[in-house]
C-alpha cells in the first residue's frame, strides 16, 4: 500500500508525508444542519442537529434513528454560578434496536475529568465500532453488544470544551506531543515531526490560557451537573419521542420514568451528583420553587457507575492493596512499598482530605470552587493521595489493565482517526476538530480538588431511599478503580441506609445497613456457556464483580456487560435475568467473591500516534522524534515496509458517510434483547477472555488520555 494512494483526508497519513517542521491544516467544512430551533423551554437557548449520513455509524438494522448536534446555552443560563461564556454542547443520539417509541432512554457519560463520550459510544457500548478497510482506511460495522439492543442511547460531550463541545469556535494548533492546544495557531515545534503538529478548530481553551483553566468549562461536578440539566430540559423537549415523560399515555409526573444514568470512572463522581441535582429541581417543580411550564421532570429508573472513582476517602486505601495482593496472583509492588504506601494513606492522604472536606462543608457547600483557600486544601489534597496511586505507573504496569504493562494496546485509537476525517467530521455536523481528552477540563477540575470533595456516597444512599436502582460494575482487572475498592464503596453506601428497601411493604425487609452486607454473591450467567462474573445484590443496590476485564468494562468483557446493565435498567435479577420484587430481594451466596483467575493477557502493541504516550515504546518514540519511521493511518512504523502489515482482506465491509454497508440483518435473538438463564454453566464456563472479540485484522492500541507529568502531573482517571 502507498501511503499516496489513500484518502487525503487521513490528516496524519498526510502528515508523514510533510516535512517535519511542517504543520498540517485541518479544519471541519462549513456545517449545514436539516433543524435550527429554538427551545420551547427557553427561546435563548437553540438547538442545531442532523441525521449523520448514511454508513457514518452503521447500525445493527438500518431504519435505527441517530441525530448528532449541539445544544448552545447563551451566558449567565447557570446563574448565579460564574458563567460569561456560551456552552455549545455535542451530542449524538441513537434510537433502540426495537421498539424505540417505547424503549427506556440511557444517558452514557465518559469520565476524565475531560473525556469525551465518543470514547464510549465507539469504544464500548455504542452502536458501531470502528474497522480498518483492506486500504488501511476506515469505517463501521454494527456492535453486536452495543447498549442500543435494549434502550435508546444518548452520548453526551460534556463538561464544556470537552470532544467536540466548545465555548467559541477558534483557529489553533495542536501539539499532539504535549496534549496542549496553542491559540492562535504557531509554528511547528522544529523539534518535533510535522505529524505531531496540526492546525485545526477548537474552543478557546489553550496552553496561553493555563492560569484560567476552567474560565470557559466547569471546574466542579456540582456546576457540571447544572449545565448537563440545562441540556437535557432542551433535548428532552425537542425529542419528546425518547423522552418518557412525554409519550402517550403518561398522565401523571410519577409515570415519568425509564430514565437511566450511566457513567464510567470518573462518571463515579458525575453520576451520583449529576443524578441527585436532577430529582432536587424535580423537587422544586413540585413544591413551586421551579416553574412547571418552563421545566421538565427527569426522573431516574436507574443509575449505573462503571469502574467509577466514588470516593477517594474510601477507594484511595485499595490502591496499594491491590497492587500487592489481587486477584490475579500479580505483585506489582513489594510488601515493604504497599505497607509505606498505607502509611502515607493513613497520616497524610486521609488527614488532608478531610482538612479540605471539613474547609468546604463551612466555606464551599455549594461545591462552586469559588473558595480560594478551600481549593487550594483540596487540590493539596488531591496531589498527595496522587502519590498513592502513582505506585503502578512507576512499577511499569498499565493502571488500566494489572495484567499489562506498558505499552498498552487496548482500547485501540482507530476511532479518533474516523472522527477527524473529513467527511465523518461533516456528516455529524462537528464544529471542531475531536479531541479525547481536554488537558485544560481536567486541570480545572483539579485546580479545586473535585475529586476529594466527596459528598457521592450520601447522594447514592438518597437515591436509593427514593427508590432508583442504583448499580455498581466493576472489572476485576482494573488498578485504577480497582473492584476491592468498589466494593467498600458499596457496603459504604449500605451503611448510610437505616431504612429497608421498601418502607411500605406489608412486611418490612431489613435494613440496607444490615441486609446488603447479608447478601452472598451470586454467579452472573451470560450466556449458557459461562459465567461472566459475580453480583451481590439487595432492594435496589447491587455490585459487580466482571471477570477477566480492565478499566472499561464493555470492550473487554461486552457480552457480560450488556446483559447487566440489561437487567439493571429492566429491575430483574442481575445474576439470571429473572422477574423478582426488589422490595425483599437479596441475592444468595458466599459472602466473598473469592474466584481467581490467573489468565495470561498481553496482546501485540501497536503504537498510535493520537495516543503515543500510552501505546508507543522507548524505542518507537525516540524514533519519531528524530524524524525516522513513517505514519499511516494514524499508525507510527519504524520500518516504511511495515505500513501493510495485518491490514483486513478486500473482504471486510464497512459503511462509511454516503456509503452504507448493505445489511441483510433482521431481527433475532443475537441481536436485540437480554438473556435470561435457566442454569447456572459449571466452573470451566468462567469467562477467561482477555478482550472482547475484535473486527480488526491490526492489532490496536491504546488512547492518550493518561497525562503523567506532560501538562499537569496528575494521574487522570478516564
Amino acid at each position: 500500500m502507498k501511503m499516496l494512494q489513500l484518502p487525503p483526508a487521513l490528516l496524519v497519513m498526510i502528515a508523514a508525508l510533510l516535512p517535519p517542521s511542517t504543520s498540517v491544516s485541518h479544519h471541519p467544512l462549513p456545517v449545514e444542519y436539516s433543524n435550527v430551533l429554538e427551545s420551547s423551554l427557553n427561546p435563548e437557548i437553540t438547538i442545531l442537529y442532523k441525521e449523520p449520513d448514511a454508513g457514518t455509524c452503521t447500525t445493527t438494522f438500518p431504519t435505527q434513528k441517530q441525530y448528532t448536534g449541539y445544544i448552545s446555552l447563551p451566558p449567565y443560563t447557570l446563574a448565579p454560578i460564574q458563567q460569561n461564556y456560551s456552552i455549545n454542547t455535542f451530542f449524538w443520539f441513537v434510537e433502540a434496536r426495537n421498539s424505540s417509541s417505547t424503549a427506556p432512554l440511557t444517558i452514557w457519560l465518559s469520565g476524565g475529568p475531560g473525556t469525551s463520550s465518543m470514547f464510549g459510544f465507539f469504544n464500548e457500548v455504542g452502536p458501531c465500532e470502528v474497522v480498518q478497510l483492506s486500504d488501511g482506511t476506515y469505517g463501521t460495522q454494527y456492535n453486536q453488544w452495543g447498549w442500543d439492543r435494549a434502550s435508546n442511547m444518548l452520548f453526551i460531550d460534556q463538561p464544556n470544551q470537552v470532544g467536540f463541545s466548545y465555548d467559541t469556535t477558534t483557529d489553533a494548533s495542536f501539539d499532539l506531543f504535549s496534549s496542549q492546544v496553542f491559540e492562535p495557531p504557531e509554528p511547528p515545534n522544529p523539534d518535533l515531526p510535522g505529524f505531531m503538529y496540526l492546525n485545526g478548530t477548537f474552543g478557546t481553551a489553550s496552553f496561553e490560557d493555563e492560569d484560567a483553566t476552567s474560565a470557559t468549562t466547569a471546574n466542579t461536578t456540582e456546576i457540571a451537573a447544572q449545565a448537563t440539566w440545562h441540556f437535557l430540559q432542551s433535548w428532552l423537549a425537542t425529542f419528546p419521542t425518547y423522552n418518557p415523560a412525554t409519550r402517550p399515555n403518561t398522565t401523571v409526573e410519577a409515570d415519568a420514568v425509564g430514565i437511566n444514568l450511566f457513567a464510567e470512572s470518573y462518571g463515579g463522581k458525575y453520576g451520583p451528583a449529576f443524578a441527585t441535582y436532577f430529582e432536587e429541581q424535580n423537587r422544586r417543580r413540585l413544591n413551586g420553587s421551579l416553574s412547571k411550564n418552563d421545566t421538565l421532570a427527569i426522573k431516574l429508573d436507574s443509575v449505573g457507575i462503571v469502574n467509577g472513582i466514588i470516593d477517594d476517602l474510601i477507594q484511595d486505601y485499595y490502591f496499594p492493596a491491590f497492587a500487592w495482593n489481587n486477584t490475579y496472583g500479580i505483585q506489582a509492588i513489594n510488601e515493604v512499598d504497599q505497607l509505606n504506601a498505607l502509611n502515607d494513606y493513613t497520616t497524610n492522604c486521609v488527614t488532608q482530605i478531610q482538612a479540605c472536606r471539613n474547609a468546604m462543608a463551612s466555606t464551599d457547600p455549594e461545591g462552586y470552587g469559588d473558595v480560594t483557600s478551600t481549593n487550594q486544601l483540596c487540590e493539596d489534597a488531591q496531589y498527595t493521595c496522587n502519590d498513592i496511586v502513582n505506585i503502578i505507573t512507576d512499577a511499569g504496569y498499565y493502571p488500566y489493565d494489572i495484567r499489562q504493562q506498558y505499552p498498552s494496546p487496548d482500547p485501540p485509537a482507530a476511532y479518533q482517526e474516523y472522527l477527524n476525517n473529513d467527511t465523518v467530521l461533516a456528516a455529524i455536523g462537528a464544529k471542531i476538530n475531536y479531541t479525547e481528552s481536554n488537558p485544560y477540563v481536567q486541570a480545572g477540575f483539579i485546580s479545586t480538588g473535585d475529586t476529594i470533595r466527596g459528598g457521592q456516597i450520601e447522594d447514592l444512599a438518597y437515591l436509593l431511599s427514593i427508590g432508583v436502582r442504583v448499580a455498581l460494575i466493576y472489572g476485576d482487572a482494573d488498578y485504577l478503580c480497582n473492584w476491592l475498592g468498589g466494593e467498600a464503596v458499596s457496603f459504604a453506601i449500605a451503611a448510610a441506609l437505616t431504612e429497608p428497601p421498601s418502607p411500605t411493604s406489608s412486611s418490612v425487609p431489613p435494613t440496607y445497613a444490615s441486609g446488603f452486607p447479608s447478601a452472598g454473591y451470586a454467579d452472573i450467567v451470560t450466556n449458557p456457556s459461562y459465567v461472566g462474573g459475580a453480583v451481590r445484590q439487595y432492594g435496589n443496590l447491587s455490585f459487580s464483580r466482571i471477570y477477566a476485564a480492565g478499566h472499561f468494562v464493555p470492550y473487554y468483557q461486552p457480552e457480560t456487560a450488556f446483559q447487566v446493565f440489561a437487567r439493571i435498567i429492566q429491575g430483574v435479577e442481575i445474576s439470571t435475568g429473572e422477574p423478582i420484587d426488589l422490595s425483599t430481594f437479596g441475592s444468595t451466596g458466599p459472602r466473598n467473591s473469592s474466584q481467581t483467575n490467573t489468565t495470561s493477557y498481553a496482546p501485540e502493541p501497536t503504537c498510535w500516534v493520537r495516543a503515543w504516550n500510552q501505546s508507543c515504546s522507548d524505542e518507537e518514540t525516540d524514533a519519531m522524534l528524530a524524524g525516522k519511521g513513517v505514519v499511516a493511518n494514524g499508525i507510527f512504523y519504524l520500518d516504511n515496509d511495515d505500513t501493510t502489515d495485518g491490514l483486513p482482506e478486500s473482504t471486510v465491509a464497512a459503511g462509511v458517510p454516503g456509503h452504507p454497508m448493505s445489511t441483510t440483518t433482521t431481527p433475532s435473538d443475537s441481536l436485540i434483547g437480554a438473556f435470561t438463564a435457566t442454569a447456572t454453566p459449571t466452573s470451566s464456563g468462567m469467562a477467561t477472555s482477555g478482550r472482547r472479540p475484535r473486527l480488526f485484522n491490526v492489532s490496536f492500541a491504546p488512547f492518550g488520555a493518561i497525562i503523567l507529568g506532560l501538562a499537569i502531573g496528575v494521574l487522570v482517571i478516564l
